[in-house]
């Protein structure tokens, strides 16, 4: 059991593709009945619910470059054109002043499709002012008129923002206005208005900035002008107070001083020489000294005649003259020296106070002209911008005009229809696999052995008979017929499950009544009669005691008699002249089955009976309802176990298999019972297993 659990394990690893489509191929019914009523609800939808939506579209592209009529700079200028300005423009279309305006331009707000307030109250509306007087909020929070009709206007809005569309066309600068409603004129006059309010208001922010910029130019030209003019009067002002310089005259006066101070200091240098000599003059003493230091030739000639007589006194007369000479020349150098410095400082002076003079000037020149610059630079930009005015162009254009569209673009009905099918297919095969997934029935041999862990040793169909008489009467008619023969692979099934000591005492039990073991008990012994075996088929059930709706003829024994000694076997057993089969049958008695059967004398009734019989075949109750089968299992050589094909539970049939497991007495095998033909054709196994199979009707004579 634990082994057959571990090798399904290992199988649900793994997808079975033709499994499922074995599996909807069974389920096709439920799957064309689903898509046959999607296709309907589809149509439905489509034809006499859904409101005609009718689509148009204007396209308007992007001037990324525009002409110039004047060739100067524009105070608003073009677009580029990468992603982040496409973009931008597209949020522009779609914006809600945009929009608003559109509202505004073809009066919206008294359209019912885009004013809701303008519509019937429908069931929701109805619902929701139901609850809110339930909950005693209907009149809370009054909301003034002007907030309502702004309310509604916003609303308005957003009901015509998700009219429309604006997408970018990929890789141009062209975008494409959608509009989508009830109207097919409606549309195509909602999408020409949105781009001629788009074009008009880009002329519009063009003419705004223009104006602006002429606005301020003007203040700022007069303001310069003001400025220029004050700084020309200064500057006019300044020269009338100054003498009348120039760098040229300031660079003669420059010139002037250095002449000065090179005269200048070469009369001191002359001076100090003078000095020098005259005090040289002075210190000289004797006639040899004096003569050396005056550097006279008188006085050197007058040197070597000073011992004649009148000679020394002309020496000295020449020395003095000399020396006076030599101070006077010393005395008018000091006075020429004097002059020269009051000449420079004087100089100096004057180019100082001209050179500061020539700095202001300069500057309030410099002042002056940089006003004059900046002022006729703005005069230009004003003159440029007041003729921009008359010349703006929009950096977009009207590509094509919406047209009225001849035909509704929604809903598209065959393309309803066509989803309509294929999510009435998906839904179809959802619920069939849904369905087979919680399936937890039995439906083939190979199945049944992965859940059970035991072997399935007969596979019987239903037989073609209402009643239970007829059922075990049909086996003997038709010998040959399918019913026949799986009963005879169970017989041969059930013989060789032990072929050194066949079972002789056979139990056949179930889960749950209803599974059609009594039947097979009985079909199974009549079977067993064809091999020329003495058979006795046991009534173990005295609960519900069945077989008197097979067999007529009745004897005074019963089983309960019988093993309570009362009658002998032999008086008890019935046989049947319809089926040619020896049965014990039950009796009402107030002994409890189970106890019953769990004595010796039971014990000892089947030890006598399996000297006088080949095959002894005992039908027991239900393992989940009663004890009786697994007691009467202790004493039996096989058990076979009746599993209803696709109606006993998976978990049933467990629990059940779990019982005799606990009594120390599995069962020998599985049978799989009143198989439905149709059926296993309708879930995709009729052609390929047993009895019921379509390669066996060439064997089976029905």
């Amino acid at each position: 059991m634990a082994a057959a659990q571990s090798d399904i394990s290992g199988e649900d690893d793994v997808i079975d593709l033709g499994a499922i489509l074995g599996t909807l191929w069974r389920g096709k019914l439920l799957i064309v009945l689903t898509m046959i009523a999607a296709v309907l609800l589809g149509g439905y939808y489509a034809y006499i619910v859904a409101t005609p939506l009718f689509r148009s579209t204007a396209t308007v592209v992007l001037e990324t470059q525009q002409e110039q009529i004047v060739d100067f700079e524009s105070v608003v200028g073009g677009m580029s054109a990468d992603s982040t300005v496409i973009n931008t423009e597209v949020e522009i279309l779609r914006s809600r002043a945009l929009m608003g305006q559109v509202v505004d331009e073809l009066n919206l707000m008294d359209d019912p499709e885009f004013n809701m307030s303008l519509q019937p109250a429908g069931v929701v509306d109805w619902l929701t002012s139901s609850i809110k007087v339930l909950l005693g909020t209907a009149g809370a929070d009054p909301v003034s008129g002007e907030a309502t009709d702004n309310q509604q206007r916003n609303a308005t809005i957003s009901t015509l923002q998700k009219a429309v569309s604006v997408r970018n066309v990929p890789q141009t600068y062209v975008f494409e206005v959608t509009a989508e409603t009830a109207n097919s004129r409606k549309s195509a006059r909602i999408s020409n208005t949105l781009v001629e309010l788009y074009i008009s208001d880009q002329l519009d922010a063009k003419f705004e900035a223009t104006e602006s910029a002429t606005a301020w130019l003007s203040d700022r030209v007069a303001e310069l002008q003001t400025e220029l003019e004050t700084a020309e009067q200064e500057v006019k002002n300044f020269r009338a107070d100054i003498e009348l310089i120039s760098p040229e005259s300031l660079a003669a006066l420059e010139r002037q001083l250095k002449e000065l101070r090179d005269r200048t200091t070469n009369l001191r240098a002359a001076q100090t020489e003078e000095q020098t000599r005259l005090e040289a003059l002075r210190a000289a003493e004797t006639p040899e000294e004096q003569a050396a230091a005056a550097g006279d030739r008188t006085l050197n000639s007058l040197l070597g005649q000073l011992d004649e007589p009148g000679r020394t006194e002309t020496f000295e007369a020449r020395f003095e003259q000399i020396e006076a000479r030599a101070d006077a020349d010393v005395q008018r150098n000091a006075r020429q020296i004097e002059t020269l410095e009051a000449s420079q400082e004087n100089l100096e002076t004057q180019i100082a106070q001209q050179n500061e003079d020539l700095i202001t000037l300069q500057q309030l020149t410099r002042e002056a002209e940089a006003s004059r610059l900046l002022y006729e630079y703005f005069l230009s930009r004003l003159k440029e911008t007041s003729v921009q005015q008359g010349i703006q162009k929009s950096d977009s254009r009207t590509l094509s005009e919406a047209v009225v569209p001849a035909s509704a673009s929604s809903p598209r009905k065959f393309l309803a229809l066509g989803t309509s099918g294929m999510l009435g297919l998906l839904i179809g095969a959802a619920l069939v696999l849904l369905l087979e997934v919680r399936r937890n029935t039995f439906r083939d041999a190979t199945g049944t052995e992965r859940v059970t862990g035991y072997p399935v040793m007969g596979q019987i169909p239903l037989f073609p008979a209402k009643e239970r008489k007829k059922a075990v009467a049909y086996i003997t008619e038709k010998p040959t017929s399918a019913a026949a023969e799986a009963l005879r692979n169970l017989r041969t099934s059930l013989l060789l499950s032990n072929v050194d000591k066949p079972p002789q005492v056979v139990l056949v039990s179930s889960s749950i009544p209803g599974e059609g073991k009594t039947t097979l008990a009985m079909t199974l012994a009549k079977n067993f009669t064809g091999m020329d075996k003495r058979v006795l088929l046991i009534e173990g059930d005295i609960r519900r005691r069945t077989f008197e709706q097979y067999i007529d003829a009745r004897k005074s024994g019963s089983l309960v008699s019988v093993i309570s000694g009362e009658t002998g076997i032999e008086d008890a057993i019935v046989h049947d002249e319809a089926t040619g089969l020896e049965v014990l049958m039950a009796e009402k008695s107030p002994v409890n089955a189970a106890d019953l059967f769990s004595s010796q004398r039971f014990a000892d009734f089947l030890v006598e009976a399996r000297k006088h019989y080949d095959h002894i075949i005992i039908d027991t109750p239900p393992v989940l309802v009663v004890p009786d089968a697994r007691v009467i299992a202790q004493v039996t050589d096989a058990v076979l176990f009746v599993i209803r094909w696709d109606h006993t539970s998976r978990a049933q049939v467990n629990e059940a298999l779990q019982m005799f497991e606990s009594v120390n007495h599995p069962v020998t095998g599985v049978v799989l019972n009143q198989i439905s033909a149709q059926g296993m054709k309708r879930y995709g196994y009729g052609g390929k297993y047993g009895a019921y199979s379509s390669y066996g009707k060439k064997y089976y004579t029905d």
